[in-house]
């Protein structure tokens, strides 16, 4: 496991030092990447790498457009994903493979709640990823399937993964209670498009088992 300091983020690289391995890029709320590599390497016998990246600003860096905050007295988001992007690209990929052996496979984008709404908005916005993982995305998030069915993603991805605890749209909250829904009619929208994609329900709320989760949507992105 290597780290390092890039600006204000926390970069963490976990690699199999396998030539032309595939890398996935996981964006991380706290410091789980150790964690949910060593889940992995019980889960999937594919040699990869885990470059997570901490120290964000959550609401900021993985929002796509400004909006209120879904909770009560709740910090609102403020659009910042396409400034992380553009960052990400420049500063955090060219860091996580200066020291890889013999190149990569293919890159992937990971992430859980709001990272899962980023890894699916990055794929519109650039080419650099070819599958995505969206783990409890907050795929309520307001305009963003309206945003999906209306447009066209950089390139066509070779897997997207996409899943939700059973119980997360049993709220009140009418942001919350859509995320089912919305998760729903967007992976049946890729999946009409063609795109090998799969929705996979899990027992319990959004913050039940999140490295387990995390780890599962991640093992599906590298088998195929």
């Amino acid at each position: 496991m290597e780290q390092y300091t890039i600006e204000d983020k926390k970069l963490t690289v976990c690699s199999d030092k396998e030539p032309v391995a595939p890398v996935i890029y996981l964006n991380t709320v706290s410091e789980e990447a150790e964690e949910i590599y060593e889940i992995l390497k019980k889960i999937t016998h594919t040699p990869f790498t885990l470059a997570a990246v901490s120290g964000l600003d959550w609401n900021f860096d993985m929002a796509p457009w400004d909006s209120p905050s879904a909770i009560k007295n709740g910090p609102a988001c403020t659009g910042g994903a396409d400034k992380y992007l553009k960052f990400m690209a420049e500063k955090i990929i060219p860091e996580a493979e200066k020291s890889l052996f013999g190149g990569i496979a293919w890159r992937g984008i990971a992430g859980y709640s709001l990272a899962g709404l980023f890894s699916v908005y990055s794929l519109y916005c650039t080419g650099i990823f070819s599958r995505a993982a969206s783990i409890s995305g907050s795929l309520w998030y307001p305009g963003f399937k309206e945003y999906v069915f209306s447009r066209e993603m950089k390139n066509k991805p070779d897997r997207m993964y996409f899943s939700l605890g059973n119980k997360e749209s049993r709220t009140q909250n009418p942001y919350l209670r859509t995320v089912k829904e919305n998760t729903e009619e967007i992976q049946t929208y890729y999946k009409n498009k063609g795109i090998n994609t799969i929705f996979q329900m899990n027992p319990g709320g959004h913050y039940y088992n999140t490295a387990e989760r995390t780890a599962a949507g991640i093992a599906w992105l590298l088998e195929g």
